[in-house]
């Protein structure tokens, strides 16, 4: 009798060949069976489910495309500071920080169009287009000396071109990726961490060495590498798909939880970011010297690291929102304490604590939108999600800084900030349990 741990197969000189269990279950040919079994029972094969290669590259080219989106825009406090005590000095705090807001809405208004796009298969040309223009427009950012300059350039364009990329970036893991979508986007993810610790840094202490111009051509030719990287690396998986209803699919709001997680994404962006563009400003206005306040921003995005992969991983165990109203809860907790910490030391432990927090948020808010409704939609769905939230960033930290002017400080600015986050909290239970139809648990 043959041995039931072992498998024999027949090579071409009819001798015959033996494999273990583990050798069989790590051969092509099982694997490729496994496949087409799959595709049997009528389920959709993701390559980066069984370890593809080529799947994690694609998450290696997320990675360097939102270390050149988010990670740059979430640099943004640095910028803020040193304009106010330099180049735009005798603009007011909540004016300069138009020049970020618009930065950040941005990021997100284009979605409805890039996910559109995405879902007709339009990514490539695009995606180069956007990432030029980025370059550009970082290599203009060198020239400006107007408060109307950086708006147009700072503001305007470079969100843009940022939304442009960042919206493929983010719906391309979901045609390699189903069971560990979460852990692949939390991946993705660390890119926004790895730029938004390079950047403040790089900034601050490229200035007085070689001048602002300078410093702004440097991160020009960064983003030159990062973009191409991104660009060679990066592609589709799934056929195009010609869904019904043009850039908008309002029938999407007829799910209810759909809509209110859209909402609570909106809320959330209205205070998530202030601390991070703040959190330099209000550590000079309590006496730290702004020769070391820079490196707060980049504690903060580097610590979120590791909320994005922590988050990533939970989601896959747990669930996303089962994930993300905790952890976003604790943010709100943050928020509210940050305008109480008043020394380095306290104002390190909030930095490192909030960015673990608010990385969480930021690499599992688009894990909740791929399980409402058809993968096939899901870019249309995203950027209408995204483009929602791209309002309360708009609105977010220029109502901030208009309390801060207002008040002479920053504790009402923590309180506005936090009731904010606090709010898109509550609205994500109520989603969770529109999902959930009375149950209380379940892994969503």
């Amino acid at each position: 009798m043959a041995d039931a741990s072992r498998q024999e197969s027949p090579d071409p000189d009819n001798q015959t060949v033996t494999f273990t269990d583990k050798e069989a279950d790590e051969s092509p040919d099982l694997r490729a069976r496994e496949k087409e079994e799959e595709i049997a029972a009528g389920e959709e094969f993701y390559p980066g489910d069984s370890g593809s290669f080529r799947a994690w590259l694609v998450v290696a080219g997320t990675i360097a495309g939102n270390l050149s989106t988010f990670g740059y825009v979430n640099a943004w406090g640095v910028f803020q500071a040193y304009y106010e005590q330099n180049i735009l000095s005798d603009v007011s705090p909540s004016n300069i920080a138009w020049i970020g807001s618009i930065q950040y809405s941005l990021v997100f208004f284009p979605g409805l169009v890039t996910g559109r796009m995405f879902d007709l298969g339009y990514f490539k040309i695009p995606f180069v287009a956007s990432s030029t223009l980025l370059v550009v427009c970082t290599f203009l950012v060198a020239q400006c000396k107007e408060y109307w300059q950086f708006i147009l350039c700072q503001g305007i364009a470079t969100g843009l071109s940022c939304g442009l990329i960042f919206g493929p970036n983010l719906g391309v893991i979901g045609h390699w990726f189903k069971k560990k979508r979460g852990l692949a986007l939390g991946f993705s993810a660390i890119g926004s961490s790895i730029g938004g610790t390079i950047f403040p840094l790089a900034t601050r202490r490229l200035i007085p060495l070689v001048g602002f111009p300078w410093t702004m051509r440097i991160c020009a030719f960064i983003l030159v590498f990062t973009l191409g990287f991104a660009n060679l690396t990066l592609a589709r998986r799934l056929p195009p798909k010609n869904v019904s209803g043009g850039l908008l699919n309002l029938k999407a709001f007829k799910n209810a939880a759909y809509s209110v997680y859209c909402l609570s994404g909106l809320v959330a962006f209205l205070g998530l970011y202030t601390t991070l563009t703040y959190i330099d400003a209000s550590a000079v206005f309590y006496g730290v010297s702004p020769d070391w306040s820079f490196n707060l921003v980049a504690i903060a995005n580097g610590s979120s690291l590791f909320g994005r992969i922590a988050g990533g991983f939970f989601s896959d165990k747990f669930g996303s929102l089962n994930c993300l109203i905790p952890m976003t809860l604790l943010a709100a907790v943050m928020t509210y304490a940050w305008p109480f910490a008043r020394t380095q030391s306290s104002l390190i432990a909030v930095a490192v604590l909030y960015g673990i927090l608010s990385g969480t948020y930021v690499s599992v808010f688009a894990l909740p939108i791929f399980a409402l409704g058809d993968i096939h939609d899901v870019g249309r769905r995203t950027g209408m999600a995204l483009t929602c939230a791209a309002f309360g960033a708009l609105a977010g930290p220029p109502i901030s800084g208009a309390i801060n002017t207002a008040t002479g400080g920053f504790t009402a600015v923590g309180y506005y900030a936090g009731s904010t986050i606090v709010l898109s909290v509550l609205l994500m239970v109520v989603t969770r349990q529109l999902v959930l139809r009375g149950a209380i648990w379940a892994k969503i």
